[in-house]
């Protein structure tokens, strides 16, 4: 995928007509957003990404319930055929195909159809989920649990997703090389209340352009030698990564008494942002290798888009 060229000072600079051009199609069939933000006094002092797409959710949901409903309404079906796509906007022509719904099996497909025309006639608008980063079985495990929900509740929560999907398509338009934060983690041997020194750990972008970001050893206290993996500019990007903990080696280092090869040898832990706003997430597993040794992984994650 190719780098966005546009910052968020060129958008706001462009006249009214070039400003719907770039940013009418982040929400679903609904330019009016653009052109009312167009139209706002402030529109030149948004510095940032975050600001933006804070200006255009207001917008949104200053809305009257007519015009919510209508945006919810323009969206399309999640359970669209493949052969369907050619009547999608080209956004949701890629958000529909990264979630693997054409993949649907026949059963799934009837599942699917069934709790989708429930959805459909309880609540009036179709079923919406921010599906770039979600699998068919999240898919399909949002819509069996939230048919369940209240009108009032559901509304609720399909606008959400409607600002996540509107969120997401900012961030492939509107380039972020200039964005701040970190990404980290922090191992600690809670069996003996010590940070896990020298734990040798790898860290992978699988997407949205895999690559091996780097191998890094833990401090006596359990941290990253010489600071964060990843700690702003525009290699931290939105996207999917995978810390490696070579827990066998770490073990093996110790004298930790193990039978033959430890339960847990290579922990893999996977971690996906893309977030609406600054976001601090802290991500806790306890791992039981044997019956001797107990791991706690922490990873930090600090992403600041201003």
């Amino acid at each position: 995928m190719a780098t966005p060229t546009i910052t968020v000072k060129d958008a706001v600079s462009k006249s009214p007509d070039d400003l719907v051009k770039i940013l009418g199609g982040i929400y679903e069939h609904s330019p009016w957003v653009a052109d009312r933000l167009s139209k706002k006094d402030d529109l030149r002092t948004i510095d940032t990404i975050t600001e933006l797409a804070a200006a255009m959710k207001s917008i949104v949901e200053d809305a009257s319930r007519e015009q919510k409903v209508e945006l919810l309404c323009s969206h399309p079906d999640l359970c669209e055929k493949v052969e369907a796509l050619k009547n999608l906007t080209p956004e949701s022509q890629e958000e529909q195909s990264r979630s693997g719904l054409q993949t649907l099996t026949d059963a799934e497909k009837e599942t699917f159809t069934k709790h989708n025309t429930e959805y459909r006639s309880k609540f009036g608008f179709p079923f919406i989920l921010a599906v770039r980063n979600a699998t068919k079985q999240t898919v399909l495990a949002g819509l069996e649990g939230r048919r369940l929900n209240s009108p009032e509740k559901e509304f609720a929560i399909a606008l959400d997703q409607v600002h996540k999907i509107a969120w997401m398509r900012l961030l492939s338009i509107i380039n972020t090389d200039d964005a701040k934060g970190f990404l980290t983690c922090h191992v600690l041997d809670t069996s003996h209340g010590l940070g896990a020194e020298k734990m040798r750990i790898h860290l992978h972008r699988l997407s949205p352009t895999p690559g091996f970001v780097g191998e890094f050893i833990t401090n006596k206290e359990g941290r990253l030698e010489g600071g964060p993996a990843l700690q702003g500019g525009k290699e931290f990007t939105v996207g999917v990564y995978e810390w490696t903990f070579f827990t066998g080696d770490y073990f093996a280092a110790q004298g930790t008494h193990t039978s033959g090869t430890p339960f847990l040898d290579i922990i893999p832990l996977r971690c996906v942002f893309s977030p609406p706003l600054a976001f601090i997430g802290n991500t806790s597993c306890k791992f039981l290798p044997h019956n001797l040794c107990v791991l706690f992984f922490r990873c930090l994650l600090k992403k600041v888009w201003d």
